[in-house]
């Protein structure tokens, strides 16, 4: 008990551990040790950002893609789901209801859709900065080349989440079909970095045959990247996909990891995920006690939520998004934080209001 301590005393100290120290700290996890966590990442989220929580509304405009990642429900090989493209008049219907509502940033997500051209998401990106300046813009698409990075950047966008899933390359080749790379992968994100998006990244949590060393190489290349948003999540299966009978991740690892993140890097933008909310009824609420501070409700129409199914019996399908903000805001209120009207942008350190 007293080393994995001794680490977590390290990493708060200097940010940085070994890839054996990581190792023994992910294999040292249990209840004490993870209370103790907690309590350093909750020390720091208030020093850097009070109570608040930050929202980002969440925008699933297609779920179209060319991908056959063995863990993802809209993989192209699943031939049972129902697909959709949001039209442009929809998407913008979304940021006026979201905007109305109290949402600063919009996050467009969707599979590695063809459709959607670079003309097309450039037109679509400008359009909605020109309607909401002061919004700021999260595009999760993808990979794609850097010249298609610099033009989405120059329309307007200001950040962009890209899970690398796993540093691991050996790992990396078991959770995906051979024509995609963690190499590739990475290069992405350090030209997303370079051209000046506030850049995001993850990984799963529990991925199959994943192990504490695979966590320990997540975590030194996040070191390593310093992005400014990490989103993390459990792994749940879905029943179309190769993983379908895989164990899921589970919570209590994922808050840990959460939580490690938070000491690792204080200023971080990390989401409490809908995934960990739909694992456990409070895991929304876990995650922030475990040092998140973002929450990403979804804007979409309720009438294609269901069909955005990455895994199994995804939570908030049905919900209204004002329904799902003021639910939100309620769950957030009863453990002492707020939602915020605000971009939340990385590294803006809260005034107290």
């Amino acid at each position: 008990m007293d080393q994995p301590r001794q680490l977590i005393d390290k990493l708060e100290e200097t940010s940085r551990l070994t890839k054996e120290e990581w190792i023994v700290l992910i294999g040292g996890q249990n209840e004490d040790l993870a209370q103790y966590l907690f309590e350093k990442a909750r020390r720091l989220q208030t020093q850097y950002f009070g109570n608040r929580i930050y929202i980002r509304g969440l925008i699933e405009f297609t779920n179209y893609c060319k991908n056959d990642c063995y863990y993802c429900g809209i993989r192209r090989s699943n031939r049972q789901t129902e697909r959709y493209r949001l039209t442009k008049e929809q998407i913008m219907e979304c940021c006026k209801d979201g905007y109305r509502l109290g949402f600063r940033t919009f996050v467009l997500q969707g599979g590695e859709d063809g459709c959607f051209t670079q003309e097309k998401l450039e037109d679509l990106v400008y359009t909605i900065k020109a309607d909401y300046p002061d919004c700021a813009i999260t595009l999760s698409l993808g990979e794609r080349s850097k010249e298609s990075y610099e033009g989405l950047f120059r329309a307007g966008a200001d950040r962009y989440l890209l899970r690398h899933e796993t540093a691991d390359e050996a790992h990396y080749q078991t959770l995906h079909p051979k024509e995609l790379s963690v190499k590739k992968r990475k290069q992405c994100l350090w030209d997303l970095k370079k051209i000046g998006y506030q850049t995001g990244t993850g990984f799963m949590v529990g991925s199959p045959g994943q192990t504490p060393e695979h966590l320990a190489k997540d975590l030194l290349f996040i070191r390593e990247l310093e992005p400014h948003m990490v989103g993390i999540g459990p792994f749940i299966p879905h029943h179309e996909t190769p993983f379908a009978g895989e164990p899921g991740g589970t919570v209590e690892q994922t808050l840990f990891l959460i939580g490690l993140l938070r000491v690792m890097l204080p200023k971080l933008l990390l989401p409490a995920t809908t995934a960990l909310g739909t694992i456990d009824p409070r895991g929304r609420e876990k995650g922030i006690l475990a040092g998140a501070n973002v929450v990403m409700p979804n804007l979409s129409p309720t009438s294609v939520r269901k069909k955005y199914e990455l895994y199994d019996n995804k939570i908030c399908t049905g919900d209204e998004a004002a329904e799902c903000r003021s639910c939100l805001n309620r769950r957030m209120e009863k453990i002492g934080y707020r939602l915020v009207i605000d971009r939340g942008d990385y590294g803006v350190k809260c005034l107290e209001d």
